[in-house]
């Protein structure tokens, strides 16, 4: 009886002192996306265990594991309606699954490479999918001046990545214009302000070669001055 009740008390305290050692975080990435966390007690700096990210707070667009402050397993990430469209394991660092891209997305590619239809071309790939992935590249912008006296709903945004054959990050611009305003402007972003993780992708290939590519994301200017996807 005796050692049944050890078996039955080590589980909790080992779930117990778990417990104590992380703490529940939360982070807004955009307007409308929010991530759910654990860190560290001792080190609020390093993330550990499960990870989730919502949009609109009740659709899960990415999920995963952190284990000493960097991501481990595999990852999921899903579209705005919680559709599969990524599954990358961080352990092995590969793509387990990619879903064709949907027609309607904010993303648009284009080819510096000419080619034909009888060619194969796939486009860069970015972990954490077609929305979650391109979060950072929006949340980075802010306009330099003030919103108060004017209405963001005027301009139109676009974002330019050039991605590189090796899958780098090698350009970030981004494109505003409000005729309205007699605005046009064009912004150029240093990409060392980019994390690591976000300053590489998977090349667009052409027959199985690595070429140039550049990924134009449709957005909007948001009434703080930065900006979200449609």
């Amino acid at each position: 009886m005796k050692n049944i009740f050890l078996l039955l008390i080590i589980p909790f305290c080992v779930t117990n002192c778990f417990a104590q050692d992380i703490v529940a975080k939360r982070n807004k990435l955009s307007d409308s996306v929010i991530e759910k966390f654990y860190v560290l007690k001792s080190d609020e700096t390093i993330r550990q265990g499960p990870y989730k990210a919502y949009f609109r707070r009740k659709t899960v667009i990415a999920a995963g594991n952190y284990n000493n402050g960097k991501k481990t397993g595999i990852w999921s990430f899903a579209d705005v309606s919680g559709k599969l469209v990524e599954n990358f394991n961080y352990t092995t660092n590969n793509y387990i699954f990619e879903a064709p891209l949907d027609t309607g997305t904010d993303l648009h590619f284009l080819f510096d490479t000419p080619f034909v239809k009888t060619d194969f071309v796939t486009r860069p790939l970015k972990v954490g999918g077609s929305y979650y992935g391109f979060i950072p590249y929006l949340d980075i912008f802010q306009l330099p001046f003030e919103t108060i006296d004017i209405e963001t709903d005027y301009f139109n945004a676009t974002v330019e990545l050039l991605i590189s054959p090796l899958g780098r990050l090698a350009d970030y611009k981004v494109h505003l214009v409000a005729p309205y305003y007699e605005y046009d402007h064009t912004f150029n972003l240093d990409v060392n302000l980019f994390s690591e993780e976000d300053r590489t992708f998977q090349p667009a290939t052409l027959n199985g070669k690595p070429i140039l590519c550049r990924i134009i994301i449709k957005c909007f200017v948001t009434g703080k001055g930065g900006l979200d996807f449609y």
